[in-house]
């Protein structure tokens, strides 16, 4: 492999230097050169490590603006979750509406800006994590399409696709009028392929996430794997039968991980359509909640680890695999390490899948509503312990103050709790929540001392399932408010031929953001807003329709839009900390240490400090022993923090909340480390900069 790498360009020379590092172990690499890339989305095996040493923990506070970049197109709860790729002096990030841009590494400076709309798309949120980067080209999603982009100029190459574009939708072997797909994490390249994972919705019928590998020169499909699995298949009596027609998700929607000298592709897929009730799928259904690992050149399975069986709470895995090596048992061992929503860690054997740590199947919850068949037990790694707390329980509850704890005890108390509840009627919460636990951010793995950093919420949500009608969404939504009949209150207007006044867009807007003293319900997701919008413009209830429950993937429940569990000031509903930052040591099996991990200002103004935060975004390490990490999401605070005990040794505030991973490049012995400001999580403001941080120049 060294032989190879001293014919490589200097930059791609780093990087292959960099990625042997987080492959073998070894941090025993030969002086960096003046430059330094970050060329792959996550970092080398998405460890989110570098070997860079120019910022220490000696000089990490003397950290200053280097550049600023402003593309100026954010809007309301708008986001930018792009992880920085940077090749040759340029760094490639996309924006909060999915323009991609290509700046100066050294200046900050546009050298090109590509708008896949044409500059006539809608402002609308997308959550997109970047590009990748190989050879003469930028390839990047936007919606159903693959782009191709000359990385020097910002053109689409003509001889990709056509014009430059794939449609997405086409061969996948289902009918064009079911698909839809898209992808919000770059894919990986390996020799003559570009593989990518798949962003589906989640309702049905669905699309299923299959993960896919493309002629990164001509866009030509070369393989794909059925994550959810045809007739003749491993995996297909995990579910009904011929569910893949109906079935949608089990996709790789945060990302791939590659391992070039295995020839390995690693996934971590999400769990299967409809999320919250599984009716349609009674099973284990494999693929979905699983770490697979693919030959990266054929797309055959090599071998799977399922997570979560018969998923029913969203518990997808949250991000991409990420390559480690540990002593285990006086021995090296190359492994993968997956850390999951609910505060769990698997540590698993890279060739085999075998885990490193026991694993115990317990017995989990039933009880399930009419229809809902759980799954009879679930696997539980017995170490390393849990990284977050699991399964809410009184002691748990706010003590903020006594009004508050009084209040949520109460609604507490109406509702069902504990580690794989299902969802009822009466509403259950989840605790880690939806968004974990860990989340799309991942972790980063320093080489040396073995240690995994993650960051995590600790915030419970609360699903429930309602008749699956409009009647019953509008009534568990709006009525309170409205009144059942939608002729308002006092406090809240008419809604009585609102679609004379707004139109369908509008009203939707409206749920999603809220105004004056209503608040915005962007949890109820997409569809629910629509039929809210639909029912309130015509008064029809299509859920009472024949037809419609006649219809293919009719479900007798649906959610009423997932919602974190608050007190009634809007503040978490359990005990601080809100969120953490964890070094899990994946030799010895456990937790080195943990910190609360942001503030909350207007809570911090009061004395109360240290409480976390809801963080979104993962953090790098580097060799000097400094683990960088943004993600807080309303202090807006950007840190540098000791890898070896999680003391604070720099912090800064960004003109936006750092949703996002950060990276870390040099150029001309100059070490920058680079993060997207977008904000938008959960209230927060939203933004549109790219901010590069380096030591002054003497």
């Amino acid at each position: 492999m060294i032989a190879r790498v001293t014919r490589l360009s200097p930059s791609l020379a780093a990087a292959a230097l960099g990625l042997l590092a987080v492959v073998t172990g070894c941090r025993s690499t030969p002086p960096a050169p003046a430059n330094v890339d970050w060329p792959i989305n996550g970092g080398a095996g998405n460890a989110r490590y570098s070997t860079l040493d120019r910022i220490t923990r000696d000089n990490v506070r003397e950290l200053e603006v280097a550049w600023t970049y402003e593309s100026g197109d954010h809007f309301t709860a708008s986001e930018m979750q792009s992880n920085p790729v940077v090749v040759d002096g340029r760094v490639y990030v996309t924006t909060p509406t999915l323009q991609i841009v290509a700046l100066d590494a050294v200046t900050g400076k546009e050298l090109w800006k590509y708008d896949p709309s044409g500059g006539s798309g809608p402002r609308t949120r997308f959550r997109h994590r970047g590009v990748a980067v190989h050879a003469d080209r930028v390839l990047v999603t936007w919606r159903n399409f693959l782009i191709a982009l000359d990385r020097k100029t910002g053109v689409p190459i003509p001889g990709f696709g056509v014009n430059g574009r794939v449609d997405l939708r086409e061969g996948l072997g289902l009918p064009a009028d079911r698909v839809s797909v898209s992808a919000s994490t770059p894919g990986v390249v390996f020799e003559d392929l570009y593989i990518l994972p798949a962003s589906v919705p989640e309702t049905l019928p669905g699309t299923p996430g299959y993960i896919r590998a493309f002629d990164w020169k001509t866009g030509q499909q070369r393989w794909v794997f059925h994550s959810i699995p045809l007739p003749g298949e491993f995996g297909y009596d995990t579910w009904p039968a011929d569910a893949h027609q109906l079935a949608g998700g089990a996709n790789a929607w945060a990302g791939l991980t590659l391992d070039p000298a295995l020839g390995y592709v690693f996934a971590a897929t999400g769990s299967a359509s409809f999320d919250f009730y599984g009716t349609t799928r009674k099973g284990d259904n494999l693929f979905a909640d699983c770490v697979l690992a693919l030959d990266a050149r054929t797309g055959k399975r090599v071998w799977h680890f399922q997570g979560v069986r018969h998923d029913i709470w969203d518990w997808d895995f949250p991000s991409p695999p990420s390559l480690v090596t540990v002593t285990h048992e006086g021995r090296r061992i190359e492994a993968v390490a997956q850390t999951t929503k609910y505060g769990d860690t698997f540590v698993l054997d890279r060739r085999s899948g075998q885990s490193l740590f026991p694993i115990e199947d317990r017995p989990a919850p039933q009880g399930a509503v009419d229809g809902e068949y759980p799954a009879a037990t679930q696997p539980r790694p017995l170490k390393p312990p849990p990284f977050t707390r699991q399964g809410l329980s009184e002691d748990m509850l706010t003590t903020r103050t006594p009004a508050a704890h009084a209040d949520v005890l109460r609604r507490f108390k109406a509702m069902r709790t504990g580690m794989f509840e299902p969802p009822s009627l009466q509403g259950t919460i989840v605790f880690p929540g939806f968004d974990g636990g860990a989340e799309w951010g991942g972790s980063a793995f320093d080489p040396g001392s073995g240690l995994l950093y993650v960051n995590a919420n600790e915030m419970p949500w609360i699903v429930k399932l309602i008749p699956n009608d409009d009647t019953s969404l509008y009534v568990s939504k709006c009525a309170s408010c409205h009144k059942a009949d939608r002729t308002g209150t006092p406090a809240a207007p008419s809604l009585v031929g609102v679609g004379t006044r707004l139109s369908r867009d509008e009203i939707m807007t409206l749920v999603r953001q809220g105004t004056g003293r209503m608040p915005g319900f962007p949890d109820m997701g997409a569809r629910n807003i629509g039929d809210v919008a639909d029912f309130l413009i015509t008064g029809k209830d299509k859920g009472r329709d024949p037809v419609f429950k006649s219809a293919p993937g009719y479900l007798k429940y649906r959610s009423d839009g997932e919602s974190i569990f608050l007190d009634p000031d809007g503040y978490p509903a359990v005990t601080p900390p809100w969120g953490t930052l964890n070094a899990i040591d994946l030799n010895a099996g456990t937790i080195r240490w943990r910190i609360p991990l942001g503030e909350v200002p207007a809570l911090a103004a009061q004395g109360l400090t240290n409480t976390g935060s809801d963080n979104y975004g993962g953090p790098i390490v580097t060799s000097t022993g400094l683990v960088f990490i943004a993600a807080t999401n309303f202090d807006r605070k950007f840190r540098a923090l000791d890898a070896g005990t999680g003391a604070l040794l720099w912090e800064t505030t960004l003109p936006a909340a750092g949703n996002a991973t950060p990276s870390t490049y040099m150029v001309n012995g100059r070490q920058y480390v680079v993060i997207a400001c977008g904000g938008g999580k959960n209230g927060a403001p939203s933004g549109s900069s790219v901010v590069a941080f380096a030591l002054p120049v003497r």
